[in-house]
């Protein structure tokens, strides 16, 4: 399998940095799609600075690094949360989330997979999130982070005579700057949170990129339309 490019939507903090930093470890040359520039030095990747919310300058981004690289491995990372129970929905970030959340990772993934096709090799792995199983306050992430997932199942049967597979890496509750702007380190809720976490710790960004770096690799090639919880064992029972 030509392992010689990776694509990281989202990929300049937090999760998406830590697996352009895993798949940079694995030997890929790794491109970053994102609003800003990445925030660690130690990452030597193609930054294109992109607002994924656009969808014609998506595309565009897309298919420039389409035709100039052999991509052979996708990460669908970038996400947003608005946190809001049902009767507080802003009905206008319904499609703000789901531009970015969903409709981006589609964009990209059309660009990069007919040059997987003429390889006969690709990874796609959509990062989802194990609030797909529900919870309180997440009535459009869980939504965007679920239709991925539908997206990942139906890819994966399309996809897979071809050599691609496309599989779904759900993180429970890790320890990002948007987990601490959504969850703030000194409220109640944020204690029972991580109380609940039976491994009795908080994720790190390293453990999602862990599981990502899996799925891209050579040896995962009979395992396709699959999701692994990332979670320190939260989604079970």
């Amino acid at each position: 399998m030509d392992r010689s490019v990776a694509v990281v939507t989202g990929g300049a903090k937090n999760i998406g940095l830590a697996i352009a930093l895993r798949l940079q470890s694995d030997g890929y040359r790794v491109v970053v799609l994102d609003i800003v520039a990445p925030e660690d030095a130690g990452l030597r990747a193609d930054a294109i600075e992109v607002d994924l919310t656009d969808p014609d300058a998506t595309g565009e981004a897309a298919r420039r690094i389409a035709a100039a690289l052999p991509v052979s491995c996708l990460v669908n990372n970038v996400g947003i949360v608005s946190p809001a129970l049902i009767e507080d929905v802003d009905i206008g970030d319904f499609d703000r989330l789901f531009g970015l959340n969903v409709r981006s990772g589609l964009i990209v993934s059309q660009a990069m997979i007919a040059g997987m096709r003429e390889r006969g090799t690709g990874r796609i792995v959509m990062n989802t999130s194990r609030t797909i199983l529900g919870k309180p306050s997440r009535t459009l992430y869980s939504a965007t982070k679920g239709a991925m997932q539908s997206m990942a199942r139906t890819w994966a049967l399309e996809l897979a005579a071809d050599g691609i597979t496309v599989n779904c890496v759900a993180p429970g509750p890790i320890a990002t700057s948007a987990f601490w702007q959504n969850n703030p380190p000194d409220a109640e809720r944020t204690r029972a949170i991580i109380d609940r976490v039976p491994v009795k710790r908080m994720g790190e960004p390293e453990d999602v990129a862990n599981a990502v770096s899996f799925f891209c690799g050579a040896g995962s090639g009979f395992v396709t339309g699959q999701t692994l919880f990332v979670c320190g064992g939260v989604t079970v029972g």
